[in-house]
């Protein structure tokens, strides 16, 4: 800094000071309080509900909130990226002040639906100094209160355009809001046309003068009813029965009016004529008595259909309530009605087929790929309706997707080469989250669909790892699908050509089980084709960190023999068919079984559960009201020590797999695989599980 002082002799003082430090230590400040401010912007923004992404004049992306990453599906990244190349890696449209649509008009914002079925709002704002500022909003839940409510507005509408009657709503300033199908061609409007028009303004001067007096009335809190000539569009004079009723508030406030008006005509000629005749024709009574007989009952014809129609309108809103309570009803007896007897015929059949040198061997075991091939369909339709009715809940945990595939690989490479195709493998070591049992129906169908359509040629089942995600893939070279069907081909009953004589094409249901299950998981499915060349079906499978360990690869079936051999089994079910079934296998098998229908049934035979035993199968379905858990606890309650015990079921529900795992039992459910059944019976007996 440099200072210029002048002497009284005519001299001049400079004076040369460093300040160095002092603008250092003020630029230090200015920084420190910039970066200060900049932190409590980003804190602000990371708060705000919306996703929020400001992009300099350069198109460089230079302030966002975690929130923006969330909807956008992205992870973390870096300062100054090009905006466009980052919203190259979401699923979202990018969306500027420039953006356009086919017209030309500029696009300020827009609404988009995510794979996993979110709405999205994106709005774009330019700044005054250059670049623009986005906004992203979910709106899912607007969005489908808005669908709930139009889907509710078409029902009534349905409804009341059917009805022969004019219903409308008008508010309490005489404007109109709703008006039917019958009451829009009475005044010969266009559809919606009435909706917003005053009723002052839709009636004539001398019909609303009429009319005003029965407003007032309803306006003030009561139901009026009376008749009323009026002409119709051509001109004919006709009787109309008008009801006001008004819609009072909690508070007692009436903020609209009910209108239902009825054609009466008939009925008024009616009357008319009968009065007429009563009063110049006496003479002619009993001639006519036949006539008006006719007349009378028509007339409680017409009452006894308008109650109809009123009671009808009554129930519409609690059969709507009630149908999908029958429907889960109905779920649960195709589950459990309908997997006894075939459950009990697969035992039988199982027992058949283990005995060895067993006569007509092939014959039972057509028999049994019979059963197998029924159960496959009636599980098929159940599972379709489950998921329908939202009856089947997924059950998220990690788990090593090698465990998975090869044991599909296993499962499928006899089905491909039965086929003369060849079934490739390529072995993953990577660790998902997801559902593994419905993750196996998807691929299940995936897999049978590829061999089913391929003529010639392979199968491929491997994996390609993403950035937060792994995608199981499944490539086949078979006919291929038009691009045009690739959306149909995931509706419900929708086949592809068969590609071999007899060819069995299935129900149509595979892809929108595998579609709904997706859905519900929130995986995303893919699938690209060539027709002629093959297709690819992808599904996408959030990866994980850690996983339990794989289970031990289960024994053979000679050493699962030894260890039933003598094993004393108890067998509870209310079917006289299962319980038969589950004797005749068991026994084959070496154990010593005790069947029982009910819970007094097996405490006869076991003195009063006393007697000595390894292992208590149950059913979980039993008579009056009582479950299978509830016979366990009283046996056991009994018992110096507790028997292990196998609930068997048809209920497929999270909440009583979860309350069996608490209580230590094991659950098996229907129809009971011999194998399966065999395994769990060993293991059981091994570690002595008992709850």
């Amino acid at each position: 800094q440099v200072s210029e002082r002048p002497t009284r002799e005519g001299g001049l003082v400079i004076l040369y000071t460093d300040i160095t430090e002092v603008k250092v230590s003020e630029t230090m400040r200015r920084e420190q309080a910039l970066a200060q401010k900049s932190r409590l912007l980003q804190r602000a923004v990371d708060n705000l509900s919306q996703g929020v992404a400001m992009v300099s004049a350069e198109g460089a992306l230079e302030l966002w909130n975690r929130r923006f990453l969330e909807l956008c599906g992205l992870a973390p990244i870096e300062a100054h990226r090009p905006f466009a190349e980052v919203m190259a890696d979401s699923e979202l449209k990018l969306l500027t002040p420039g953006t356009r649509d086919t017209k030309g008009r500029p696009v300020r914002e827009l609404e988009q639906r995510l794979f996993d079925g979110r709405m999205l709002e994106i709005r774009t704002h330019a700044l005054p100094t250059g670049g623009f500022v986005n906004t992203f909003t979910d709106i899912t839940e607007r969005y489908r209160h808005a669908e709930a409510l139009r889907e509710s507005e078409r029902w009534i509408r349905l409804i009341t355009d059917h009805v022969p009657a004019l219903i409308a709503y008008v508010s309490a300033d005489l404007t109109y809001e709703f008006t039917n199908k019958v009451y829009e061609e009475w005044y010969r409007w266009p559809s919606d046309g009435m909706l917003g028009q005053s009723l002052r303004e839709v009636h004539s001067g001398e019909h609303w003068r009429q009319l005003e007096p029965y407003i007032d009335r309803a306006l003030s809190g009561e139901s009026v009813s009376f008749e009323m000539a009026e002409r119709n569009h051509a001109g004919q004079q006709r009787y109309m029965l008008r009801s006001y009723v008004p819609n009072r508030q909690a508070n007692g406030e009436v903020a609209g009016i009910f209108v239902l008006i009825q054609d009466i005509t008939d009925r008024r000629r009616t009357a008319e004529a009968l009065h007429q005749a009563y009063q110049n024709l006496e003479q002619r009574v009993r001639e006519r008595t036949a006539e008006l007989t006719s007349l009378n009952d028509q007339l409680l014809r017409e009452i006894d259909e308008r109650s109809h129609v009123e009671a009808r309108l009554r129930e519409a809103k609690r059969e709507a309530e009630l149908a999908n309570l029958s429907k889960t009803k109905f779920l649960a007896a195709v589950s459990h009605d309908l997997l006894q007897p075939l459950n009990a015929a697969r035992l039988f059949t199982s027992a058949l087929l283990e005995q060895p040198a067993a006569p007509n061997g092939g014959l039972i075991r057509n028999i049994s790929n019979s059963l197998e091939d029924v159960e496959n369909l009636l599980g098929t339709l159940v599972d379709i309706s489950k998921l329908d009715a939202g009856v089947i809940k997924p059950d998220i945990a990690p788990f090593a997707v090698s465990e998975l595939l090869e044991n599909l690989s296993t499962e499928f490479h006899q089905i491909a080469a039965t086929e003369q195709l060849q079934l490739d493998f390529i072995p993953c070591s990577a660790l998902v989250r997801s559902d593994i049992q419905l993750l196996a129906r998807i691929l299940r169908n995936l897999l049978t669909n590829a061999i089913r359509y391929t003529p010639q040629g392979r199968v491929l089942l491997g994996c390609r790892r993403r950035r937060q995600s792994l995608s199981i893939e499944v490539w086949d070279t078979g006919v291929g699908i038009p691009a045009d069907k690739l959306e149909e081909i995931f509706q419900e009953f929708k086949r592809g050509e068969g590609v071999r004589p007899n060819q069995d094409r299935g129900l149509g249901l595979g892809l929108a089980i595998v579609e709904k299950i997706a859905r519900m998981l929130g995986h995303r499915i893919q699938v690209t084709s060539r027709p002629g060349c093959g297709s690819r079906f992808a599904i996408e499978v959030p990866l994980a960190r850690r996983a339990p360990k794989a289970r031990a690869e289960p024994n053979t079936t000679e050493l699962l023999l030894q260890r039933l051999q003598g094993a004393r089994v108890w067998v509870l079910d209310n079917d006289t068919a299962i319980c038969a079934g589950m004797r005749t296998l068991l026994e084959g098998w070496g154990c010593v079984v005790v069947t029982a229908l009910s819970e007094e049934d097996l405490a006869r035979q076991v003195d009063n559960f006393h007697a000595e035993a390894d292992l208590l199968i149950a059913d979980y379905h039993l008579d009056n009201g009582h479950t299978g858990i509830d016979v366990v606890a009283t046996v056991n309650a009994r018992r110096a020590s507790p028997l292990p015990a196998l609930m068997i079921t048809a209920n497929y529900s999270n909440e009583l797999k979860q309350q069996v795992r608490e209580l230590g039992h094991m659950l098996m459910h229907k129809p009971v695989r011999p194998m399966k059944l065999k395994t769990a019976m060993c293991h059981m007996l091994e570690h002595g599980m008992a709850g």
